[in-house]
C-alpha cells in the first residue's frame, strides 16, 4: 500500500484519481502545520503540494520513505530539488495544465489596462460619472511584444492577433520557421522594447532573466507603452517600473505576480492610478485547478507504480547496473549543453550530437536529452526543462536535433561531440571523461584544450600574441578574482588562442568590460556551469 500525503488543497477530481487506485491511501490535511508535517512525513511514499507548503531539506531528510514529490502547478521554488535529487526522490510538476488559464488572464489584464476597467468600476461604485477620465486605447493596430514564446506566449499571440494586433517576439530558443508558422516576427530584445505598444512577459525566472525589465531596459521602451506580467514577479524591477510609470515614460502596467508574495502594498506602485494588480490569479480557473490536480495525481501514481515518469524536474532513477558508467557521462553532456548555451550567439536552429566509443554509443538517447537540458535550461528555466520534456521543447521551437554514432576511431576511447548551428554561425564542443569519472572539455571549435567544465568559468577568445595571459591575470587580480585553473588552446603560433579560466569567485562587470577592451581580445564571456 502506497501512502500519499496532501497538505494543500487539491481538487476533488484529483483526489478521485488517487482514491480509485486500490494500492493507494491518500491523506488530505489542508494547511498542515510545519511541525505536524515534519513529524508525519516519514510515513509517506509520496507528497503532493501546491505553493503553500515548503518542502525544504529538513522535510526531505525526514521523508525516509519518500519516492516522489508532486507539485500541482509549475513553480518548484518551494521545493529543495537538489536535496530531493541527492535522496533519489523524483520531483515533478505540471507545466502544461494551466496554459489556457494563464493565457486568458494575460489577455484580460491587457484589456483591463487598455480600457481602465478596474479604475472605472471603482469610480462608478463611488457614485461618480466621469467618462472623460477613463479614455482608453484600442488593441487593434497596436504592436504586442511577447518576451518568451513558449506555450503560453504562443497562445497569447494567437488571441492578440484576433484583436488585430501585430505580434513580435523575443526568444533565442525559437526558430524562424516556428515563429512564421504563428505569423509572428522574431526580433532582438532591444527591437522588441523599442517597437512594442504592449509588452507581455512569459519567460521563466533564471539568474540571467531576473529584473529583465530594469531601468536600462525600460529606458529603451516606446514612450507610452504598457507592461503586463503574469509570469514571474522578479522578471520586473518594481522600483524601476514605479519610476517609469510616475514619470509618464510608461502609460500603465498590469501585474499578477510579485517578487515577494504577498507583496507589501505600502510600496508606492500600488497607489498609482495607472496600475492594475491581481493576487497571482493566472492559473485560478475551475478548469485549470481540475486539470492540474488530475494530472499530478496521475503522474504520481505512474511514478509509484514504476510506469512512465513525466514532467520530472530532476532525473528519475536509472538502472543501478549501468548507473556508475552512465551518470558521469550524463553530467558531462549537461555541462557541454550549458557551455554551448553560454557561448551561443544568435538564434538556435540545429543541434548535432555524435558519439564515439562503447560507453556512450549504447546510451545515445539519455545523453542527448541531458545535453538538450543543459542547452535549454539556462534560458528557459529549470521549472520548464527537464530530462523528460527537453526533446519536446526543442521540437516545439523548431530546433532540429540529430544523433549519430561514429564507429571510426578517435583520440579518445569515448567522446561526445556537439555542434550547434544558429543564424550567426556554428560552434563545436567535444568532451570526454578522464579516469571514467572526471568530465573534460577537449575541443572548442578548432581549439584543442583540456578544461574542467564546472563552476564559474571565464572563456576568452584572443589573438595569440605575447602578454595576453599576463594582462588577463592583472585585471582579474586587481578585481580580487582568484584563478583556480587557466587552460589555453591555440591554432598556430601567432594566430588565435582560446583561454578557459576556472574561477573561485565572480568577475565584476567592470572587469569583464576591461577584458573586452584589451586590443588582443576578440570576445570574453563569464559562465556558470
Amino acid at each position: 500500500m502506497f501512502k500519499v500525503l496532501i497538505p494543500d488543497d487539491l481538487s476533488a477530481a484529483g483526489l478521485e484519481v488517487l482514491k480509485a487506485d486500490p494500492a493507494v491511501s491518500a491523506h488530505v490535511v489542508k494547511k498542515m502545520p510545519r511541525a505536524e508535517l515534519l513529524e508525519n512525513i516519514g510515513e509517506y511514499d509520496a507528497l503532493i503540494v501546491r505553493s503553500e507548503t515548503k518542502v525544504d531539506a529538513e522535510v526531505i531528510a525526514r521523508g525516509k520513505r519518500l519516492r516522489v514529490i508532486g507539485r500541482a502547478g509549475i513553480g518548484v521554488d518551494t521545493i529543495d530539488v537538489e536535496a530531493a535529487t541527492r535522496r533519489g526522490i523524483i520531483v515533478m510538476n505540471t507545466p502544461q495544465a494551466n496554459t489556457i488559464a494563464t493565457c486568458e488572464h494575460t489577455i484580460a489584464m491587457m484589456l483591463a489596462l487598455a480600457r481602465n476597467i478596474p479604475q472605472a468600476d471603482a469610480s462608478l461604485r463611488r457614485g461618480e460619472w466621469t467618462r472623460s477620465k477613463f479614455l482608453g486605447v484600442q488593441l487593434h493596430g497596436r504592436v504586442l511584444g511577447v518576451i518568451g514564446f513558449g506555450r503560453i506566449g504562443t497562445q497569447v499571440a494567437q488571441r492578440a492577433q484576433a484583436f488585430g494586433m501585430e505580434v513580435i517576439a523575443y526568444d533565442p530558443f525559437v526558430s524562424e520557421e516556428s515563429a512564421r508558422a504563428n505569423k509572428v516576427a522574431l526580433v532582438t530584445l532591444d527591437e522588441l522594447l523599442a517597437q512594442s505598444d504592449f509588452v507581455t512577459l512569459h519567460s521563466s525566472l533564471t539568474p540571467s532573466s531576473r529584473h529583465l525589465l530594469d531601468a536600462t531596459a525600460i529606458a529603451k521602451m516606446k514612450p507610452g507603452a504598457f507592461v503586463i506580467n503574469v509570469a514571474r514577479g522578479a522578471l520586473v524591477d518594481m522600483q524601476a517600473l514605479y519610476e517609469a510609470l510616475s514619470s509618464g515614460k510608461l502609460a500603465g502596467a498590469a501585474l499578477d505576480v510579485f517578487e515577494e508574495e504577498p507583496p507589501d502594498v505600502r510600496h508606492p506602485l500600488f497607489a498609482l492610478p495607472n496600475v492594475v494588480v491581481t493576487p497571482h490569479l493566472g492559473a485560478s480557473t475551475v478548469e485549470a485547478q481540475r486539470d492540474v490536480s488530475v494530472q499530478i495525481a496521475e503522474q504520481v501514481l505512474d511514478a509509484l507504480h514504476e510506469r512512465e515518469v513525466r514532467n520530472a524536474v530532476n532525473f528519475p532513477p536509472i538502472d543501478p547496473t549501468i548507473a556508475p558508467i552512465l551518470r558521469p557521462y550524463l553530467q558531462l553532456a549537461e555541462k557541454m549543453g550549458r557551455l554551448q548555451a553560454g557561448l551561443m550567439e544568435g538564434r538556435l536552429q540545429k543541434v548535432e550530437v555524435e558519439y564515439v566509443g562503447p560507453d556512450v554509443s549504447a546510451h545515445v538517447k539519455p545523453l542527448t536529452v541531458a545535453l538538450l537540458r543543459g542547452l535549454l535550461e539556462p534560458t528557459l528555466g529549470a521549472e520548464r526543462v527537464n530530462y523528460v520534456n527537453a526533446p519536446l521543447i526543442a521540437n516545439e521551437r523548431g530546433i532540429l536535433v540529430t544523433q549519430a554514432v561514429n564507429l571510426t576511431s578517435s583520440d579518445y576511447t569515448n567522446l561526445v561531440s556537439c555542434r550547434i548551428t544558429t543564424d550567426q554561425g556554428t560552434r563545436l564542443i567535444a568532451g570526454t571523461l578522464f579516469d571514467g569519472s572526471e568530465p573534460r572539455i577537449v575541443q572548442i571549435d578548432k581549439f584543442r584544450i583540456d578544461a574542467v567544465p564546472d563552476g564559474l568559468v571565464l572563456v576568452i577568445s584572443s589573438r595569440d600574441v605575447p602578454g595576453v595571459i599576463g594582462r588577463v591575470g592583472t585585471i582579474l587580480g586587481a578585481s580580487y578574482v582568484n584563478i583556480a585553473e587557466y587552460r589555453l588552446g591555440r591554432t598556430k603560433p601567432g594566430e588565435f588562442a582560446l583561454s578557459f579560466v576556472n574561477l573561485d569567485n565572480p568577475v565584476p562587470d567592470y572587469a569583464i568590460h576591461a577584458l573586452r577592451e584589451l586590443p588582443e581580445v576578440v570576445w570574453a564571456k563569464q559562465l556558470t556551469l
